[in-house]
């Protein structure tokens, strides 16, 4: 027996059949709704329950929180309901509002920016225009090898997509992009997604935070926001664990250089050496450089755990999560592990 699902930014009411999620109900229905991960990791697709009853399939407790569970929020990707239903998807600040599209693009170049990250870049050969805000990120598809999802290190009016990828151990897609990737071959991209993009209206402080290659959008972020003319304070941690973990530094100084608005503070946590540079966790960097947070949004992109210790350490700081903008990012392993 299919139940209706209402949705109050659709116009039509639709059928949801038996297991199935009110995204994926909404998606056969030819409807769009915010969404990010589809796995219950992000929480791109967070919605209010109005009336009615569903079940949810196991999700991250970073995508939806006891509180807001509590507060009768649901995440689509994981609800199937049980009876009619009514939903409303969030309505953000700024919402980005960016068509879907599956582009056909070609390798045009591929480089190493540290020992496991690479910096690839695509061009568009079939399926735009592609247009993003700074910190969404893509699913991409080399050689017929399962999709992965990448953040654009780029800017979204420029021709040429950037990405940034770190070779995992046992990864057999980005063992593929590093050792077989070549110049000329041809990379399928479905986008864009996710819910970390720069809030352009935004005026008050910026606080970024980047672990590893989740420099990417968080460079896109920063780059964006310098070029749009933003004359509030831009901080911006990057946290690796030893000096070979480094990349772009020259550029960010070069953007401080140009830019008195702008600090670029590299952190390493497990230096192999004697160093001058910033050590520790970037958690603990928050609780001893972050004063003020009033007017402040805060964007991070990197491992979960940092991501998760950061927002901890900023709520500590009076920043609270609405204020603060991430996209969860795991690996299949991680997915696996943790039964998603």
């Amino acid at each position: 027996m299919a139940f209706s699902v209402r949705v109050r930014q659709i116009a039509a009411p639709f059928g949801a059949a038996p297991g199935q999620t009110i995204l994926d109900a909404a998606f056969a229905a030819g409807h769009d709704y915010p969404c990010g991960c589809q796995s219950g990791n992000c929480g791109a697709c967070k919605s209010h329950l109005l009336a009615g009853e569903v079940e949810m399939s196991p999700y991250s407790d970073y995508a939806l929180t006891a509180e807001e569970r509590a507060a009768g929020q649901i995440l689509a990707c994981r609800a199937v309901p049980w009876s009619d239903v009514e939903v409303a998807w969030l309505e953000s600040d700024e919402v980005a509002s960016h068509a879907q599209r599956r582009l056909a693009c070609r390798v045009l170049s591929i480089e190493p920016l540290t020992h496991d990250i690479s910096r690839l870049r695509l061009g568009i050969e079939s399926g735009g225009p592609f247009t993003f805000s700074a910190g969404q990120y893509a699913s991409l598809a080399f050689d017929g090898l399962p999709p992965r999802d990448y953040s654009m290190a780029s800017q979204p009016d420029e021709d040429t997509l950037e990405f940034h990828i770190r070779t995992l151990p046992g990864g057999a897609v980005s063992a593929h992009v590093r050792e077989r990737l070549r110049p000329g071959d041809m990379v399928r991209l479905d986008g864009p997604r996710g819910i970390s993009f720069l809030r352009e209206k935004h005026t008050g402080p910026i606080l970024a935070f980047a672990g590893g290659s989740g420099l990417a959008p968080i460079k896109s972020i920063v780059e964006r926001a310098l070029t749009l003319g933003a004359r509030q304070p831009i901080r911006l941690y990057f946290g690796v664990r030893d000096e070979r973990d480094l990349y772009l530094e020259g550029h960010f100084r070069a953007l401080e250089g140009r830019h008195g608005n702008f600090r670029f503070t590299p952190v390493l946590s497990e230096p192999s050496g004697d160093t001058a540079r910033r050590t520790g966790f970037l958690a603990d960097i928050i609780r001893s450089d972050i004063g003020e947070v009033d007017g402040a949004r805060a964007y991070l992109a990197g491992p979960p755990v940092m991501v998760e210790t950061c927002m901890a350490a900023l709520a500590e700081r009076g920043l609270g999560r609405e204020r603060c903008h991430a996209d969860a990012f795991y690996t299949e392993a991680e997915r696996a592990g943790a039964g998603r």
